[in-house]
């Protein structure tokens, strides 16, 4: 078979996967897709695996703290630096951890093409969370592939589904018409996490698509928040599981109008992203100072050949981060 039989072949079995009925809804009442979703950032032991238990761990307090979405693995998990079996591993875990917790879990199932994805999101669908999250295939090539992937991922499940604009191919983000398209065609394909350029002006695009659009949020680790809020997004979804208590506070008071109470706590939080761009560690280090991991380890090189790597900071990076995390005092639990 040439490569032109191969792809005439592989389209064809797209095409049939996607005649298929979806599946029946899920059961119960649906959460609200609105709010503050933490990206749940990857725990490691000392020797570089896994830390199950501080992952559910870290669900539960983000739980406890008021956010409305616990989100893994994404980029701010370090998903390139997990296996498939971690992958499938760590989705199950947080499935049993929060079951029954008030917080939406929406679990990550991008591949780097469309087979990888739909593996990952059959396995996902099996765990019933509140809703999906995929960055586009890093294979692809054209938006003609992006759509191909979203719409077999539309025929996995029911549940909501969030597009992520980053993640992809290289210098190409899905396009707003591409996204309007898959939600008018399918109406659970109705979220997007907006992190390309030009950013304000694709969400600005997107905010006028509502409907067929439900759910329009932030990301960028919350650089561009707090005029977000202002324009009206749903929330954010990234990664600060080392204060989620202080997002779900601004979150509150976004929601309550208080406007100059939120431009007060954003810019403590502020403080703390300024922090952690001066001092690499920065955030590893608050998440076990207060008590949510175990250890400062993470791990680089990719996936297949990873390697350990520990936190070190010196003293006055210490009280540099100490003296700006006071500040949240006043916001934290």
């Amino acid at each position: 078979m040439n490569r032109r039989e191969f792809t005439r072949a592989g389209l064809g079995a797209l095409a049939a996967f996607a005649a298929l009925p979806l599946p029946a809804p899920a059961a119960g009442t649906a959460k609200a897709m609105r709010g503050v979703f933490i990206i749940l950032s990857t725990p490691f032991t000392a020797s570089g695996e896994v830390d199950w238990d501080d992952l559910a761990h870290e669900a539960l307090f983000c739980d406890q703290c008021g956010t409305q979405g616990l989100v893994w693995p994404q980029g701010s998990s370090g998903v390139a630096n997990l296996t498939k079996a971690e992958r499938m591993r760590g989705m199950e875990a947080l499935a049993t951890a929060v079951r029954g917790k008030s917080a939406s879990l929406v679990l990550g199932v991008q591949g780097k093409d469309t087979a990888e994805m739909i593996e990952y999101a059959r396995a996902a669908e099996q765990l019933a969370p509140d809703a999906i999250i995929a960055m586009p295939p890093s294979s692809g090539h054209s938006m003609d592939e992006y759509r191909e992937y979203f719409r077999a991922l539309a025929h996995v499940t029911s549940r909501p589904i969030i597009v992520q604009t980053s993640g992809g191919a290289r210098d190409l983000p899905p396009t707003v018409d591409l996204i309007v398209e898959l939600a008018r065609e399918f109406p659970h394909v109705a979220y997007v996490k907006e992190e390309s350029a030009p950013l304000v002006e694709r969400m600005r695009a997107e905010l006028k698509q509502r409907p067929p659009l439900k759910g329009i949020f932030g990301a960028s680790l919350g650089a561009g928040w707090l005029f977000e809020m202002r324009l009206r997004l749903d929330g954010v979804i990234t990664g600060m599981g080392m204060y989620p208590d202080l997002m779900a506070r601004i979150w509150s008071l976004h929601e309550a109008g208080d406007a100059d109470g939120v431009r007060e706590a954003y810019s403590r939080f502020l403080l703390m992203r300024n922090v952690s761009q001066q001092i690499p560690g920065a955030d590893l280090y608050l998440f076990k100072k207060r008590g949510i991991f175990k250890t400062t380890a993470t791990r680089t090189g990719g996936a297949a050949a990873w390697k350990v790597k520990m936190t070190d900071l010196s003293a006055d990076e210490i009280a540099e981060i100490d003296y700006r995390f006071a500040a949240l005092k006043p916001y934290l639990k």
